[in-house]
């Protein structure tokens, strides 16, 4: 009986690293096009079976890789919010429509407004029948959530309620890693002496929040730092007239600040940076400051402010795959897929 192909055979075959036959195959990570094909081209000669979902964007016959035709049908893009230039997920979206187009689809975008959630009921501007798939941003609300689920059309969720770890969704998931930059900050942190540190940002929000949170709570532990509750400002909500008053209140209110605050997302970090101006204080140099997202505002303020990247065009090429991949083969496990995030250290921590 031959030997099985393994992606270390393909990649020795080509002159290339497995890492790069591995992305080919399995569909993840960024490739140009013309490695891709000739990866897929080398292991249908070479007898390997193990494909994984790289037919989502090209089907394999005969030892050559012949191109899907087009397809028909609409992607509809669901947000309860509106996602301006800052939003990750803008650059996020602009990859994956680049994506869906190419297969065929078009996308529209459908704004869910309170009403909507309030009556469990669609936007008004969409169309069932041309529906062949639906991705979900910034949709964080439960029960209608499950209501999206329940229409029997391929899901695809960009972050997810809360709620949804006890209660899962029938769709799948993509997720940023919200753990590793904050593990990697405090234990920085740790090395330098910096022991008072707080979290800032309402932690029930999303799972990216919560994740967020409990990465906080977590590498605190495993540093052996204390957590002071005092300095967990997980309670205030983000938006409304009151949101900036409030968030004063609670940090004026403190009698005594800690040396380092870690934000749930960089808008947070800069609402609390305006906070300590009003004070009176600064940062670094009375309180560090980090955020997350590395939004394009966290680049120009000044002091530059330490944060996480979203790596937003791989999420997009992941989202399409994911999409894309529920729509031809329905009957998939589930699937969480989170893509890697990484920590950039700016002035704000004093680096």
């Amino acid at each position: 009986m031959a030997n099985k192909v393994t992606i270390q055979d393909i990649a020795d075959a080509l002159g290339v690293s497995r890492n790069t036959v591995s992305k080919a195959i399995n569909n993840t990570g960024i490739l140009a096009d013309a490695t891709r094909e000739k990866v897929l081209a080398k292991a249908v000669e070479m007898g390997y079976k193990q494909f994984s979902y790289a037919n989502s964007v090209s089907d394999i016959f005969g030892g050559s890789i012949v191109k899907k035709p087009e397809h028909t049908g609409e992607i509809a893009l669901f947000t309860g919010s509106f996602l301006d230039n800052s939003h990750f997920a803008s650059t996020m979206l602009d990859k994956f429509q680049h994506e869906i187009t190419d297969l065929g689809y078009s996308m529209l975008m459908h704004r869910v407004t309170p009403a909507n959630i309030a009556d469990m009921v669609l936007p008004a501007s969409f169309n069932r029948e041309r529906t062949k798939g639906i991705i979900c941003v910034e949709m964080f609300n439960q029960k209608y959530c499950e209501m999206l689920c329940s229409l029997g059309i391929p899901m695809l969720f960009v972050d997810a309620p809360v709620e949804s770890y006890s209660n899962q969704l029938e769709a799948d998931v993509l997720m940023m890693d919200n753990s590793a930059g904050f593990f990697n900050l405090i234990s920085n942190m740790k090395e330098r002496g910096v022991k008072k540190i707080g979290f800032v940002g309402q932690a029930n929000h999303c799972r990216s929040f919560f994740e967020r949170y409990m990465a906080f709570r977590n590498a605190m532990y495993l540093n052996g730092l204390p957590i002071d509750e005092k300095f967990c400002l997980t309670d205030i909500h983000p938006h409304g007239p009151e949101y900036f008053a409030n968030l004063f209140k609670v940090i004026s209110a403190l009698d005594e600040l800690p040396e380092l605050l870690i934000c749930v997302n960089d808008f947070i970090a800069i609402d609390i940076i305006n906070c300590l101006k009003v004070m009176g204080l600064s940062y670094p140099k009375d309180v560090m400051v980090a955020g997350f997202d590395d939004s394009a505002e966290s680049k120009v303020m000044t002091p530059a402010l330490t944060t996480c990247h979203i790596h937003s065009q791989i999420m997009g090429f992941t989202a399409a795959n994911l999409l894309v991949s529920r729509i031809e083969q329905p009957d998939l496990n589930y699937r969480t897929v989170y893509t890697e995030t990484n920590l950039i250290y700016r002035e704000s921590t004093r680096d």
